[in-house]
């Protein structure tokens, strides 16, 4: 009742899609693409690997030698030295301007270290978004099946009413000629109003199956929106010679987040010799141009040009820095460093291992999906020859209206149970696939 009501308050605010969504029919692949494009989280991912871009230039950049420029403007009042070694009260002035530069040559490889540290981020990066359009292109197909899944129960429910319908008429038509009591036409009504009222809820089920994909597709309504119907006759692989792993091997190489804990266990390394970096000595050169303006208050001072020519000066130096004792912060954080590159082993130990149970989950599922949907191939076929035979007995008068709706009732469920395992076999081998570092598509 809740799930009618939903969908009737849907229907009366549904906002009509532009005509090219309404007028085509989405494939699974032009579904996960469009959810990847337009996904909120997939696109604060990709700013995070602008991010990690950014940080890269800016470590690559700290080999560049820098450039600043200062002026400055000073006042001085009360007693003070003259020009002719006399103290006297006396206010001065002075105006300096200086331009200088200073160059790394040597930061105990910090920089190089630093530079790569970045760079294996930023691959890190780029995993975790294609981890996590991997994420979407799951959750897409999951609902994609499940519109599928629905759709054949609908299917199956309207076909519920074809027959119910025909045996109302039929019926009514005994009752007329005698052959049949009125008690049996109200019981097939009574059958019919069950029918439609199943079909009505496979119907509202679809309609929110639909909604669910479309808010996934970040698309303002599900007005006017339908997928493509795979062919199953020509999907499913074959389990044979197929193990967790063999898969799990092939997964290790490709899968994004194994990928990206990797590349955070090499760049714990780097931070490694990042911190060791600081029991080195540094070495930069300086360079630099300044000059200057002084003015004693009451004294004659050469113009403000010629001073500035005449106390025009260049300077250069190399400045050496031996760290000798630092209150063991650098001991402390070469420690702290390694306890990091630890952590980060432990963590790509347990995304494996994830990994693994997840490979093993689906794995076992598919073979069960398999052996699930042979066997509901067969009782399916077995219900409707059953079916067929109790309706030619039910119209030639050898069998119950109770007999008729039960044989009807078994046939429709192992209708439905074929179709739950034909889409549950469909998706377990497009996700064993998947994990395989296969396209998930049907």
């Amino acid at each position: 009742m809740k799930k009618c009501l939903v969908c009737c308050g849907l229907a009366t605010a549904l906002i009509t899609l532009p005509a090219s969504a309404q007028s085509k029919q989405w494939t699974l692949r032009q579904c996960a693409d469009y959810a990847i494009e337009h996904n909120i989280s997939i696109k604060q991912r990709d700013n995070q690997c602008k991010q990690r871009d950014i940080q890269l230039s800016t470590a690559k950049n700290s080999r560049l030698p820098d450039l600043s420029a200062s002026a400055s403007e000073s006042f001085s009042f009360g007693r003070g030295l003259t020009l002719d070694n006399t103290y006297t009260n006396r206010s001065t002035s002075s105006t300096s301007f200086s331009l200088g530069t200073t160059v790394p040559l040597f930061t105990g490889f910090k920089i190089p270290n630093q530079i790569k540290l970045n760079q294996l981020n930023l691959e890190a990066a780029t995993q975790d978004l294609e981890k996590a359009k991997n994420d979407i292109r799951m959750q897409v197909a999951k609902a994609y099946v499940q519109i599928l899944y629905d759709t054949e129960i609908a299917d199956v429910a309207h076909r519920q009413i074809a027959i119910d319908s025909a045996q109302v008429v039929r019926l009514e038509a005994f009752m007329k000629n005698g052959k049949a009591s009125p008690a049996e036409v109200s019981q097939q009504q009574s059958t019919l109003a069950q029918s439609r009222l199943t079909a009505t809820q496979a119907d509202n089920n679809l309609q929110l199956d639909i909604l669910a994909l479309t808010q996934l597709l970040e698309l303002s309504s599900p007005e006017g929106f339908s997928i493509v119907r795979p062919s199953l006759t020509t999907y499913g692989a074959s389990l044979t010679g197929v193990s967790p792993d063999a898969i799990y091997q092939e997964a290790l190489i490709m899968k994004p987040e194994v990928q990206a804990e990797q590349l955070r266990l090499t760049a714990s390394e780097r931070n490694i010799n990042i911190a060791k970096s600081a029991l080195y000595p540094t070495l930069n050169l300086s360079a630099g141009l300044q000059s200057n303006y002084y003015k004693t208050n009451g004294m004659q001072a050469d113009p403000f040009a010629t001073q500035m020519k005449n106390n025009f000066s260049q300077y250069i130096g190399f400045n050496l820095n031996v760290p000798i004792f630092t209150r063991f912060q650098t001991r402390n954080s070469i420690r702290s460093a390694r306890i990091d590159r630890d952590n980060q082993q432990l963590q790509l130990e347990n995304v494996k291992k994830a990994l693994y149970k997840e490979i093993q989950q689906v794995y076992y599922n598919a073979v069960a999906a398999d052996s699930k949907y042979h066997s509901s191939e067969a009782a399916a076929q077995s219900s409707k020859d059953a079916f067929t035979l109790v309706q030619a007995k039910y119209e030639n008068g050898k069998a119950t209206i109770t007999e008729f709706n039960e044989s009807k009732n078994n046939y429709l469920k192992a209708e439905s149970n074929l179709v739950q395992a034909r889409y549950e076999n469909l998706y377990q081998q497009a996700l064993l696939d998947f994990y395989r570092g296969r396209e998930l598509n049907f």
